[in-house]
């Protein structure tokens, strides 16, 4: 046990110390705080008062068609500032107006042949496919509310003209889906991208050493179980301080930087309960130490560390054919697909925590999903101790899957 703690401690040292590890990872944290104060940038950008500024907006009604009613549009809290005016306005000065930045944009309301011809001006058009829905929806409800008024109906008669739709949803499915589709997409992207880097950083490092006098060290002090496993240990510990430190810098930057509420409409904050982030931490170490003890055994087969890549291969599909086994039966969380997807070892750390946050996870689907994924890991870890004690003094040729297959059949290992 000591040995295994001074193998891991080493291996924590090493990482953090590197120049490379450092400044990506400030890089990392740079991106998030840059990403929490683009509200802030936008702002200063346009100036104090944009968040507050309204699009200036004349709107020509030369027949007096909507007699007089258009000055409700200031009055419906859109994000126009409305200059109403009946008189006859040439293109040419509508023009000369947007040049001079007196107004953005502009409506002309004209009546010709029994039809309403409404013609809207803008600088440019080449980012607009269509009229803005807000103002199409305004013109036309005072256009209606105008016409309704002169048939002189009663109260009742014109509560009955408005729907008063209640629409709800249901599904058939006996269990019920909750939470928020785009956090919990999030959630396994993120899970991916931190096991599968922090487990490729166990084959990267177990190579560059077999290149140094290092591995020398620790083969003649210490045995190829503890080196590997201590390895294993060591790395993940730094990735956890990795995700901490950026979800602290995440928390942090929301609270400084955004303003209150911001993100609701984006995450549901209320799915994410102290008993989710258990399951997330499990499933992180769970899935790391799985992913990691595959590239611990591909690490070991090579003697260069451009070679590791290539070797990697193979697990890297394996890990991207989990993920997206995953990310994409979200789409129908209840399918027998999902299941699936959180009891296989190579996916159930991207998709199990998905579906504990949605609440249709079972507790006995947790229960075999964290036994299958504790059975591949000793499975996993006796197959890679066994290859890596043989293969790693090697400084040769590349290990190929027959040689591996008659290391690990090797009876005096």
């Amino acid at each position: 046990m000591k040995d295994l703690f001074t193998v891991a401690k080493f291996t924590v040292k090493d990482m953090v110390k590197r120049k490379s590890f450092i400044i990506s990872n400030l890089i990392i944290l740079l991106i998030i705080v840059l990403a929490f104060n683009i509200p802030n940038i936008l702002n200063a950008i346009r100036g104090e008062d944009a968040g507050t500024s309204k699009t200036k907006i004349l709107i020509i009604d030369e027949n007096n068609i909507f007699e007089g009613t258009l000055e409700q549009i200031n009055n419906m809290e859109l994000d126009y500032d409305a200059i109403i005016t009946n008189d006859s306005v040439k293109f040419e000065d509508i023009k000369q107006k947007i040049e001079n930045e007196e107004i953005e944009e502009a409506i002309k309301i004209t009546e010709k042949e029994g039809q309403i011809n409404i013609e809207y001006i803008v600088e440019n058009l080449a980012m607009m496919a269509q009229m803005p829905e807000q103002l199409v929806n305004a013109i036309t409800t005072i256009y209606s509310n105008l016409q309704i008024s002169k048939l002189g109906l009663t109260q009742e008669q014109l509560q009955s003209l408005v729907p008063n739709f209640n629409f709800e949803m249901k599904q058939t499915e006996e269990q019920e889906v909750h939470g928020n589709q785009f956090a919990m997409m999030l959630m396994s992207i993120v899970l991916f991208y931190a096991i599968y880097f922090c487990a490729y950083q166990v084959s990267s490092s177990i190579t560059t050493e077999k290149t140094s006098k290092i591995i020398e060290t620790l083969v003649t002090s210490t045995t190829p179980k503890t080196i590997v496993l201590g390895k294993t240990i060591g790395i993940g510990i730094v990735g956890l301080l990795q995700i901490a430190a950026i979800i602290a810098t995440a928390l942090i930057s929301n609270s400084l930087f955004l303003e209150e509420g911001i993100l609701d409409g984006i995450i549901d904050f209320s799915n994410i309960t102290p008993f989710l982030g258990v399951i997330t931490g499990i499933y992180f170490i769970l899935g790391y130490a799985t992913y990691a003890l595959l590239y611990a055994l591909t690490g070991s087969t090579v003697s260069k560390p451009e070679d590791v890549q290539s070797a990697n291969g193979p697990i890297a599909i394996i890990a991207v054919i989990g993920f997206y086994l995953a990310y994409f039966t979200m789409m129908n969380p209840t399918s027998e697909l999902n299941q699936l997807a959180g009891i296989l070892p190579i996916s159930s750390p991207f998709c199990m925590p998905f579906r504990v946050m949605m609440g249709i996870a079972t507790g006995q689907e947790i229960a075999i999903s964290i036994a299958v994924l504790l059975v591949t890991i000793v499975v996993v870890a006796n197959i890679s101790i066994k290859i890596y004690s043989q293969a790693i003094l090697n400084t040769g040729s590349k290990i190929g899957l027959k040689d591996m297959l008659n290391m690990y059949k090797n009876k005096n290992i």
